[in-house]
């Protein structure tokens, strides 16, 4: 089994275990519906309300991830992943702070060359990832996505 199929079993089984979760806890939220009484019905509603709200979290994880793996597959082709694999890293594997940095000032000016390419607003993302600013990262990732589909389209 390839490390690719590892993960989707694992995420399969990851939302299929949440699938269960979210059909108990909607049944219970049922359950104190029939109850009856002001406090019941809110509270079976406010119960009702969580799976919902974890159904969507699930969904749009797994369509964003969708997403980057198709930018991340995209870069591989066009072989504009960044070099890592000389950098410096901790005993914990990721790469050391000065190193992360300087990588992503490079990227940057990069980006800053052309901010409306898509291949540059990824591998920002990846930068602001590698330095830690995982904030960022997912706001970058979000626009190189963007930039893709306008592309495609």
């Amino acid at each position: 089994m390839s490390k690719y199929s590892r993960v989707v079993a694992i995420i399969v089984v990851m939302v299929v275990v949440l699938g269960v979760y979210f059909v108990i806890l909607g049944s219970r939220g049922f359950d104190f519906i029939q109850l009856g009484g002001p406090v019941n019905i809110g509270l079976g509603i406010g119960v009702l309300i969580l799976p919902l709200l974890g159904i969507w979290i699930v969904v749009a994880t797994l369509r964003a991830g969708l997403r980057h793996q198709h930018l991340a597959r995209r870069i591989h082709e066009e072989n504009l992943e960044l070099d890592v694999e000389d950098l410096p890293r901790r005993p914990s594997g990721r790469i050391e702070r000065a190193a992360a940095d300087a990588l992503f000032a490079d990227v940057k000016a990069e980006y800053e060359k052309a901010p409306d390419d898509w291949r540059n607003s990824y591998r920002l993302a990846r930068a602001y990832d590698y330095a830690g600013d995982r904030g960022r990262a997912r706001e970058t990732m979000r626009r190189a996505v963007e930039l893709e589909r306008a592309e495609s389209a």
